[in-house]
């Protein structure tokens, strides 16, 4: 009977113990996004995350972040947010959470307009490098609905 109950006792601390780090790797991969307090900042991340989901950023992608981020901020706070958004999107394999993350920021921080022009954005990026990114269609619907856009 002891070594029936200290068996079953071993099985729950390590289902605990594995639900523990499950939780604290979740939380660290949000960590770069939740850091994230400026609009720019948020805007060049989620689109770094959203071209980067088909492979890695190069150059020529990344000038083209670089082009969409200059049209909403100065030469220095371009640079942050394309440095920043780099980092955090290699931290974070899945753009969906990216997208579920920072979208009901961008939401609360854009007016209508503003979030149109980031829809904008995004696309524009896609498309600059060569090959032409094609974006997901669930994504884009993911992240139209979570700017609070209505989706059909």
């Amino acid at each position: 009977m002891n070594d029936a109950a200290r068996e079953v006792a071993d099985v729950v601390g390590r289902v605990q113990g594995n639900i523990r780090r499950k939780r604290l790797r979740n939380q660290a991969a949000l960590s770069p996004l939740t850091a994230i307090d400026d609009p720019v900042v948020a805007a060049a991340t989620l689109i770094t995350a959203i071209v980067s989901e088909n492979g890695p950023v190069l150059p020529q992608r990344e000038a083209a972040i670089r082009s969409v981020i200059s049209e909403i901020a100065d030469e220095k706070k371009t640079d942050e947010a394309v440095v920043y958004a780099k980092w955090a999107a290699s931290q974070i394999d899945d753009a969906t959470i990216v997208i579920d993350k920072l979208a009901p920021f961008l939401r609360e921080r854009l007016d209508v307009t503003e979030r149109n022009d980031l829809l904008q954005m995004v696309n524009r990026a896609a498309q600059a490098g060569e090959p032409p990114l094609q974006i997901s269609d669930q994504r884009i619907l993911r992240l139209r609905q979570k700017l609070g856009f209505e989706v059909n």
